[in-house]
């Protein structure tokens, strides 16, 4: 996996895991905690047992793949299945037919699996929690506890969090656990600089507009509290021509899947989000937090602003503030005022270009395979090559914009792998 050493969470948890108890984690986004939590699960594996043995509950689609892409990089030789809402339940029943060893999904999706008895909960006996709080803030409780009730041979419970905040639940069966805290209640973002921007009427969308035409093509995440204001916000930059993508829990997934991987590979610098993507999300590094709407609670703003200045990195926060609007009592120090200039000029167009293959791993294609069609049909450069994900039935590729017209005319109508598909821009 390219790691040298722990770091002194994972490795506090792995400590903590020989005392054979629980384990309540707590961990903001992008510390590693999944590899906390991952090297306790594995080391509990049995290889002569051949149904699930550990079973791990997100709450969002994107971290249930997150979390399978890293046990796959830890090349543990163990099947793993991820089952999340979104797509046809069918395909996933074919893949539990032959049993993973580690099961990961949302909780809606698992308990479906389980009352169709589509596997075997007898030998499950570590249960992971990741992101617990989110969980239960998006109603998944329930669920949550149907299944836990669900299975006899539970052993170990791992449970993880941002926030201390929440109380434990009995449904859990949590007792005396092991607590270790490493959020960042009491840390403050040392590279972290917060500004409100007012405006001078009640449009905040001009305002939004002119201050992302001031940052540039830095990369920056916009909030919204509802799902209505970010399609709104989407489409009033998509008419300034504004590169822009947005993400919220009603999407589909490819739709969800399309937006994330434009923004990671630089197709896209505005991202508009509800708090979905406050946690849990894999995307890089962020410069900017704009705040469109500010947040309704003190840990949200946490959560929000911590997409940015991590690792020593240097950030800024953006609340926008309509002429009457005021801040959240809970936000201190008050935010300096970041005065905006009259006239700014629209940002350039984005470094990089998507391009959509309608095919992906479950027709076995890999990621050299998209690389190596890239540079032997589209002509490609090296260096005109960006990001390259290759998702379950489909891949994105980034090209450098200015090749983009050249490198689809070349390779639009040519089979990938001996295969037929569609091949376009990715809209």
């Amino acid at each position: 996996m390219g790691i040298e050493l722990l770091n002194a969470m994972q490795l506090a948890t792995l400590e903590a895991n020989e005392n054979e108890k629980d384990i309540i984690l707590l961990s903001p986004t992008g510390s590693g905690k999944t590899l906390a939590y991952l090297l306790p699960v594995l080391m509990s594996l049995k290889p002569e047992i051949q149904t699930v043995q550990a079973l791990i509950l997100a709450p969002s689609r994107e971290l249930a793949q997150q979390i399978e892409q890293v046990w796959r990089s830890m090349g543990t030789g163990y099947k793993v299945n991820t089952c999340f809402g979104g797509r046809p339940s069918n395909g996933e029943k074919r893949d539990l037919a032959v049993p993973p060893t580690l099961l990961i999904g949302t909780p809606g999706r698992i308990q479906d699996h389980i009352e169709r008895n589509n596997f075997e909960v007898a030998n499950i006996q570590v249960l992971v929690l990741d992101e617990f709080d989110k969980s239960l803030e998006m109603g998944f409780t329930v669920q949550m506890e149907t299944i836990i009730s669900m299975i006899p041979a539970l052993k170990r419970r791992f449970l993880t969090s941002a926030t201390d905040a929440v109380a434990i639940p009995e449904f859990t069966g949590i007792k005396n656990p092991i607590k270790l805290d490493y959020s960042e209640k009491d840390n403050v973002l040392k590279g972290l600089k917060i500004f409100s921007v007012k405006g001078e009427n009640n449009d905040k969308m001009d305002l939004l507009y002119k201050l992302l035409c001031y940052l540039g093509n830095d990369s920056s995440l916009i909030f919204c509290n509802q799902r209505d204001t970010v399609e709104k916000v989407n489409a009033y930059l998509t008419d300034r021509k504004l590169a822009n993508e947005f993400f919220h829990g009603k999407l589909e997934q490819p739709e969800r899947e399309r937006a994330l991987s434009k923004f990671r590979n630089g197709s896209c610098t505005a991202f508009i989000s509800t708090d979905l993507a406050s946690r849990g999300l894999d995307i890089p590094e962020i410069k900017n937090i704009i705040h469109f709407d500010p947040p309704v609670r003190a840990d949200e703003f946490v959560h929000r602003n911590g997409r940015t200045a991590r690792m020593e990195a240097e950030g800024s926060s953006f609340l926008l503030l309509a002429v009457n609007e005021k801040l959240p009592a809970f936000i201190l120090p008050l935010p300096a005022n970041y005065p905006l200039p009259v006239l700014t000029s629209a940002p350039p167009k984005p470094e990089w270009s998507t391009i959509y293959i309608g095919k992906g791993k479950k027709d076995k294609l890999s990621k050299m395979d998209v690389v190596g069609f890239m540079f032997k049909k589209g002509l490609v450069a090296k260096e005109d090559l960006g990001m390259v994900e290759v998702k379950e039935y489909f891949s994105y590729v980034a090209i450098k914009s200015g090749k983009i017209k050249e490198v689809i005319r070349l390779i639009q109508h040519e089979k990938i792998k001996n295969m037929k598909t569609k091949i376009d821009v990715a809209e």
